[in-house]
C-alpha cells in the first residue's frame, strides 16, 4: 500500500498527524506508550535472561557477547531472536499494542520479520555505525520497520538510537567497502555526504516506542555511563512485502501474519535495493561486521 492508502485508512492506535509524521520523516517516538504491566513483565523476563547468559562463555546463534563477558560480570551485545527463547518475549510482539501501531504504518495487513534484544551495556557498550536496515533483508517494497522498546529510562549517556531525518526518502548506500566485503555501514566517504549533525536521539522514559522505516540512516553512540540500555527489537512489514533473500534471523515467527490477512498480491517497489551477501551459511551480528570480529571470507556477514 501506499502511504496515501494507509493514511486513508482510520487508525487503530496513533492519530493522524503522528502518522504524517512518520511517513514525512521516517520515524516517531512514542513516550510511555506502554502500560505498567507489560513494562514489568518485559522487565522481569530480560532479567531472567541475562541471568541465564552468565553460563555462556563464547557467541552463539543465541547470545551475542561483548568482549570482557563472564559469569561474574555478564556483558552482552544482544540476544537474538528472544521471541522464540521465552513466550512473553513473543506475545508482546504479536498481542501487544505494538502490532496495532504497525497498522496504522503499514497497513492493516502485517507480519512479523524478526527480533532481537541490544543491550548496550554500561561502561562501554558499544557504538552502532550509521548504516540503513533494508540492505540487510531486503523485500520487494519499503514498507518494513523497526520498533524499539525503551526496557528502562533511556538519556543521551546511554547512547539512544539516532535518526537522520527525512533519510528514508533519500538514496540507499552501498554497505560493502572496496573488496567487496558486507561491512553493515555506510562507507567513510558516503558518510561524509550526510548531515550527521542533524541527528535526532531519541531519549525517552522506559515503555516508550521507537520507530523507524528501514531505508533509515540510523546509528547510536557508546553508552558510557552506568547504566545499561536494553532496546527490545521488533521487525514488521506489510503482508504484501516479501523477502527477496535469506532471513539472517531465522525465527520460528518470521512471516507470521499478526494482524489482518496473507497478501494475494506482491506490492513491487519501483527503486532498486542493495543486496547482502548469502547469509544462508550463518550470521554472528551488526556488532561484530562493524567492529571487524568476523573471519576473512566467512559467511557470516
Amino acid at each position: 500500500m501506499t502511504p496515501g492508502q494507509i493514511l486513508s485508512i482510520e487508525p487503530a492506535v496513533l492519530t493522524q498527524q503522528q502518522r504524517e509524521a512518520y511517513f514525512e520523516n521516517g520515524y516517531i517516538l512514542l513516550e510511555k506508550i506502554l502500560d505498567e504491566d507489560w513494562l514489568v513483565r518485559l522487565q522481569k523476563v530480560t532479567t531472567k535472561m541475562i541471568e541465564e547468559s552468565r553460563s555462556v562463555t563464547q557467541s552463539d546463534d543465541k547470545w551475542d557477547l561483548e568482549p570482557g563477558h563472564s559469569a561474574e560480570t555478564p556483558r552482552l551485545r544482544r540476544l537474538s531472536c528472544p521471541n522464540d527463547h521465552h513466550p512473553a518475549y513473543w506475545e508482546f510482539a504479536s498481542q501487544s499494542i505494538v502490532p496495532d501501531i504497525v497498522s496504522d504504518l503499514v497497513g492493516p495487513n502485517v507480519k512479523f520479520h524478526h527480533s532481537k534484544l541490544n543491550f548496550k551495556w554500561s561502561k562501554g557498550g558499544e557504538e552502532v555505525k550509521w548504516h540503513q536496515d533494508i540492505g540487510f533483508w531486503p523485500h520487494t517494497n519499503y514498507s518494513p520497520l523497526t520498533v524499539g522498546t525503551y526496557l528502562y529510562d533511556c538519556g543521551i549517556e546511554q547512547g539512544p538510537v539516532g535518526m537522520i531525518p527525512k533519510s528514508h526518502e533519500g538514496p540507499l548506500y552501498n554497505q560493502y567497502n572496496d573488496n567487496d566485503e558486507w561491512i553493515g555501514c555506510l562507507r567513510p566517504e558516503d558518510e561524509a555526504t550526510i548531515d550527521t549533525a542533524s541527528a535526532d536521539y531519541l531519549e525517552g522514559p522506559a515503555g516508550s516506542l521507537t520507530i523507524h522505516n528501514c531505508r533509515m540512516i540510523h546509528g547510536s553512540k557508546p553508552n558510557l555511563s552506568d547504566m545499561g540500555r536494553p532496546l527490545l527489537l521488533n521487525a514488521y512489514a506489510s503482508a504484501d512485502a516479501l523477502p527477496y533473500t535469506h532471513n539472517p534471523a531465522q525465527s520460528k515467527y518470521m512471516e507470521t501474519i499478526v494482524r489482518g490477512v496473507p497478501a494475494r498480491w506482491a506490492h513491487h517497489d519501483p527503486r532498486p535495493c542493495l543486496m547482502p551477501p548469502d547469509w544462508s551459511g550463518g550470521y554472528s551480528s551488526i556488532f561484530a561486521l562493524q567492529q571487524e570480529e568476523t573471519i576473512k571470507g566467512e559467511k557470516t556477514g
